[in-house]
């Protein structure tokens, strides 16, 4: 057998087997091999499909992990408006809706009923069998072009055997398991949670890095579609969506009249706390296609169908305390302990005060007896205080003054709602710090896990990331799974990361509203972490891209005796704070601003950008006054009637081109 036939045969293993295993991870929720592992087999993919081009599958998996971060979202009109479809809240109202129905059309109708899954409504567009674009719903008229982000979700298929040009249109969400990661890895960063799981859904196609959003495990089902020759009833709609390859809520029935209806209704009222997945209510459509197109639309929905919203579950409880938790950038937020009470098939004894701003505007006491209400199914929250029922022995609750985790002093900037630890080697904020110190943007250190992290702060051997720097193989064998040889590689990945790009060890040190860019822009302009500390806030503010709020970060920083001692311990170590000279970009288009919207002919956006950063140009993502030139390709979005609101000057590809040529 040749090479070529190897590998075609490999390829079509892989295929199979990824698929295999996508089934039990993404459907059946029983994973049945570890993510390294699936891992290696996409990595052996991608590198079989790059060499063997000429076997690479439309549909394959390697296509589902995320491309580059986007620019931003290209608006899309709909071919179709996505209408939103009233709301109904008693019986009564589901018989008034039935009533209506029988009067328009002089008879008895049947219905179609699916759970009204709490997530965000997309389209998609097939074209000879290949998803070509993915939309948001957006104003039900024109949405967002989310297409690379939808690709990541792997239960939506990339390739049908249906030829013709149709649309499917479906519910993106996110199942209760994998929300309650999330937010407890936002509550770890000091990051806000989100409210419930079609927030988090949505927060999760709006970023702008799909491989963030393939970390996100969105799923989805379909709903309805338009098809050159559509089915005759809902019903057989949502059948064909699955005969072609896509996902369809098990839990859906046809119902003979409106009794039936209110049964199905009242059922999973109760039902839906068993659910992996949040539903808010129940869809109600007129089964037939034909009386669909006969009942017509409102401007604002379509008259055939309606949703039976379930009831907020709702309780009351009594505040027991308050304890404050430390997130990794600091942040403190502050959580109700509840005398225990059943809420939405749940024991509740926690809810999340998110601020203490918030904490003042219902002016929750310790003792209060409150209202909790779970409207996303998920995390609680307190939404009012029984002030009548007050015995005079409450406590307020106090913002501390001290953190809780390690006794630094706790800050709050003018312009924030937070209160936050500014103690970079506070306990709550260390494990996370080091895994950021030693990601690969940063000091790119290689091998240092996470689970390394963990086992290295809880054995006592890095109290932060400088203690990184005296770390021995010998100590490190002592980890689980880690033997003489990788702790001796782990070893020497440290020690080479002491000579990275001084943007980088910027970048590293974690400081608040300190990115990337901004990293790079002070590399730009300082030559050592020793100037940068003894520079003025307000000289530091005048940087362009830096600005007054990071300015004063950056002192406060640098201010801190603690992170001060983890410099000092950084330079003993040997790890280079310095550089012999600014890294400043000179060039013909030196200190001019750009931002680019809309498709160029001859560069992608990030082709451009370097073209415009190799002659000194800075590059941003968002028009300010500050912008010089906004380049619009075709297509362009918000930003183009931006810069015209601002005065932006607006220049083409060709004329940007010109600047460069002369």
């Amino acid at each position: 057998m040749s090479e070529i036939e190897k590998a075609k045969k490999r390829m079509d293993e892989l295929y199979k087997l990824i698929s295999y295993y996508d089934e039990k991870y993404y459907v059946e929720n029983n994973p049945v091999i570890s993510d390294e592992e699936y891992d290696k087999l996409i990595h052996e993919l991608a590198e079989l499909e790059q060499k063997y081009p000429e076997f690479s599958k439309p549909d394959s998996p390697t296509k589902r992990v995320g491309g580059r971060p986007l620019e931003g979202f290209e608006s899309v009109k709909h071919e179709r408006p996505m209408l939103s479809i009233d709301n109904t809240y008693s019986e009564e109202e589901l018989r008034e809706f039935d009533r209506r129905i029988r009067r328009s059309l002089g008879r008895e109708v049947e219905y179609f009923l699916e759970l009204k899954i709490d997530g965000v409504a997309v389209s998609l567009l097939y074209e000879n069998g290949l998803l070509i674009k993915g939309i948001s719903r957006g104003d039900g008229f024109v949405g967002d072009n989310i297409t690379e982000n939808i690709k990541t979700i792997r239960d939506i298929p990339l390739y049908v055997s249906l030829k013709e040009k149709f649309e499917v249109r479906g519910e993106v969400y996110m199942s209760k398991s994998d929300f309650e990661v999330l937010n407890k890895e936002k509550v770890s960063s000091g990051e806000e949670p989100f409210a419930n799981p079609r927030n988090a859904a949505a927060g999760s196609l709006k970023l702008l890095n799909p491989k963030e959003v393939a970390k996100r495990r969105l799923k989805f089902f379909a709903y309805g579609g338009f098809f050159e020759k559509n089915p005759p009833t809902q019903e057989e709609t949502l059948n064909f969506l699955k005969n072609l390859g896509f996902p369809v809520n098990p839990e859906r029935k046809r119902a003979r009249n409106i009794e039936e209806v209110i049964e199905f209704c009242m059922e999973w009222e109760t039902k839906r706390v068993h659910l992996t997945y949040a539903i808010d209510g129940i869809v109600i459509k007129v089964n037939s296609i034909r009386d669909q197109e006969i009942l017509g639309y409102t401007s604002k929905s379509p008259r055939w169908a309606v949703a039976y919203k379930f009831p907020a579950e709702q309780a009351t409880t009594t505040v027991k305390d308050v304890i404050v938790q430390v997130g990794r950038t600091g942040t403190l937020t502050p959580v109700a302990i509840l005398e225990p009470v059943h809420l939405a098939g749940t024991t509740v004894s926690r809810a999340s005060l998110h601020n203490f701003d918030e904490i003042e505007r219902l002016d929750v006491r310790i003792g209060d007896r409150v209202f909790v209400e779970k409207a996303g199914e998920i995390i609680p929250k307190v939404i009012k205080v029984v002030k009548e029922v007050r015995t005079g022995e409450e406590k307020i609750i106090k913002v501390p003054e001290r953190c809780p985790e390690c006794a630094s002093k706790v800050v709050r900037d003018e312009d924030e709602v937070a209160y936050r630890c500014p103690n970079v080697s506070c306990p709550a904020q260390i494990k996370e710090r080091i895994i950021h110190f030693a990601s690969r943007r940063a000091m790119n250190i290689q091998g240092l896990g996470e689970k390394i992290v963990n086992a290295l702060v809880e054995t006592g051997l890095v109290k932060d990331y400088a203690d990184l720097y005296t770390l021995k193989p010998e100590q490190l064998e002592k980890i689980e799974r880690m033997g003489e040889l990788s702790s001796r590689k782990l070893v020497e990945n440290i020690q080479k990361s002491k000579n990275v790009p001084f943007q980088n060890l910027i970048y590293a040190l974690g400081i608040r509203h300190i990115g990337e860019k901004a990293s790079e822009i002070l590399a730009e302009n300082f030559t050592s972490l020793d100037e940068i500390k003894n520079t003025d806030e307000q000289k530091l503010a005048n940087i362009p891209e830096i600005g007054q709020v990071a300015a004063r970060s950056i002192k406060e920083f640098f201010d801190n005796p603690k992170n001060n001692e983890v410099i000092q311990k950084l330079k003993k170590a040997g790890v280079n704070t310095k550089q012999e000279q600014p890294v400043k970009k000179e060039g013909k288009l030196s200190g001019i601003r750009f931002v680019i919207t809309g498709t160029l002919k001859k560069y992608t956006r990030e082709e451009m950008k370097t073209q415009l950063k190799k002659y000194g140009a800075r590059v941003s993502e968002n028009i300010s006054k500050e912008t010089d030139f906004l380049i619009v390709g075709e297509n362009p979005g918000s930003k183009l009637e931006k810069a015209r609101k601002l005065g932006v000057k607006i220049i083409s590809e060709e004329e940007v081109l010109k600047m460069i040529e002369e």
